[in-house]
């Protein structure tokens, strides 16, 4: 199966794709609302939550631009996949970090925790999860 084969049978298997699918596979978080989708011997995850996708689609689109720096990034510069690892893991455990939990065993719930304390994303604590994400390591070959 050449890559555009497999583009065009994920697009139509997983309809839709897990937000945070790189930090799930990298198994440093886990997710209640997440499926695990196997094509053509590759692993994806899919959201089983239409609402549960679009806000963690809001939480990626929020962190991103706040981390631009943590990752040594300009703004437009597209996101390589070890970066991306480390703005999804880092930054969700250092938001789990900012309500004092060690793990994230739930991103849906973690989401949840976090916009009943700090009430919406524009308040998240961005300055104090960066250091997670800086300091995330991405393993090596």
């Amino acid at each position: 199966m050449d890559e555009r084969e497999f583009k065009s049978a994920y697009k139509s298997t997983n309809e839709r794709p897990c937000t945070f699918m790189k930090a799930l596979l990298r198994r440093c978080v886990g997710c209640s609302r997440s499926q695990k989708v196997l094509i053509a011997e590759r692993e994806a995850m899919a959201c089983q939550s239409p609402g549960g996708q679009q806000r963690c689609s809001e939480l990626l689109a929020a962190m991103k631009p706040k981390a631009l720096f943590a990752l040594r990034l300009d703004e437009g510069q597209p996101l390589a996949h070890g970066k991306a690892i480390k703005l999804q893991c880092g930054g969700l455990l250092g938001l789990a970090e900012s309500l004092g939990e060690e793990a994230v065993d739930d991103v849906h719930a973690l989401i949840d925790r976090a916009v009943e304390k700090y009430g919406s994303f524009d308040a998240f604590p961005y300055s104090a999860m960066m250091p997670s994400i800086t300091h995330f390591k991405v393993r090596n070959r």
